[in-house]
């Protein structure tokens, strides 16, 4: 087991919970859970730990959000994303923690803007519509969505934007995010493992963490009944704001 004080291991039990709860309730909430991990761990072995973990809570979100996904979006997304994690993995492997970190911030933060300036000029559009989105935008946020997952689990944001962005029901957004990081999370377990992150000291900190996120999920699946579509999204958006002003300072 890895040697932590208590603040530490405080620490790491609110980003457990806050991982459940982002999985089932809030998609991008993990933000403050990458923020807290980086905080205490190394960032390399943050990345693995927090791995195993969002892993164990994309397990709820398919059970509860399963049938809601809309597939031809991670159709649509799928190459984008797969080059996204390949130069990820580059990333991850030469540069330096405090640029990766920096440019995830940049990234998010542009994103967010884009985001709000395309629902601006579609304020006349039904909030319930289908999921649309054309091979450009799902090709942009689908390769920032692989990078960013890949070099520090901070795909949700990104992801998040994409689907605020194209205007994606609660059900819906939750269900094709599911799928999408159950996915994508199964896929990125080979290349970190590549890179020797999986230590023992980490796979039992995760297994003493990992009833934590199980909680958090069953306390989202309470949060996400009570949840409207307005408030929804404006949570989303101030979340993925708050990440990604801590990843920029």
């Amino acid at each position: 087991m890895i040697a932590l004080d208590p603040w530490a291991w405080s620490a790491l039990a609110l980003a457990a919970v806050t991982i459940g709860i982002s999985k089932t309730a809030l998609p991008g909430g993990s933000i403050l859970a990458i923020a807290l991990f980086a905080a205490v761990l190394p960032a390399r072995t943050s990345t693995a730990a927090m791995l195993l973990l969002l892993m164990v809570g994309d397990v709820f979100a398919l059970i509860a959000y399963r049938r809601h996904a809309h597939w031809p979006t991670l159709l649509r997304l799928a190459p984008a994303v797969i080059a996204g994690l390949l130069v990820g993995f580059a990333f991850l492997a030469l540069a330096g923690d405090g640029i990766v970190r920096r440019a995830i911030g940049v990234i998010l933060l542009l994103m967010i803007a884009v985001t709000l300036w395309r629902r601006w000029r579609q304020s006349r559009a039904d909030a319930a519509a289908p999921p649309s989105g054309g091979i450009v935008l799902a090709g942009t946020y689908g390769t920032l969505g692989g990078f960013t997952t890949m070099v520090a689990n901070a795909g949700g944001p990104v992801m998040s934007m994409y689907f605020l962005a194209t205007r994606t029901p609660v059900q819906v957004f939750l269900g094709t995010s599911a799928w999408f990081f159950a996915i994508i999370n199964a896929i990125k377990v080979p290349f970190l493992a590549g890179l020797g992150l999986f230590e023992t000291p980490v796979l039992l900190m995760d297994a003493a963490l990992a009833p934590l996120v199980v909680a958090g999920a069953l306390l989202g699946l309470w949060v996400a009944r009570k949840m409207n579509q307005r408030v929804f999204d404006r949570i989303v958006i101030v979340l993925t704001i708050v990440g990604a002003v801590y990843l920029l300072f």
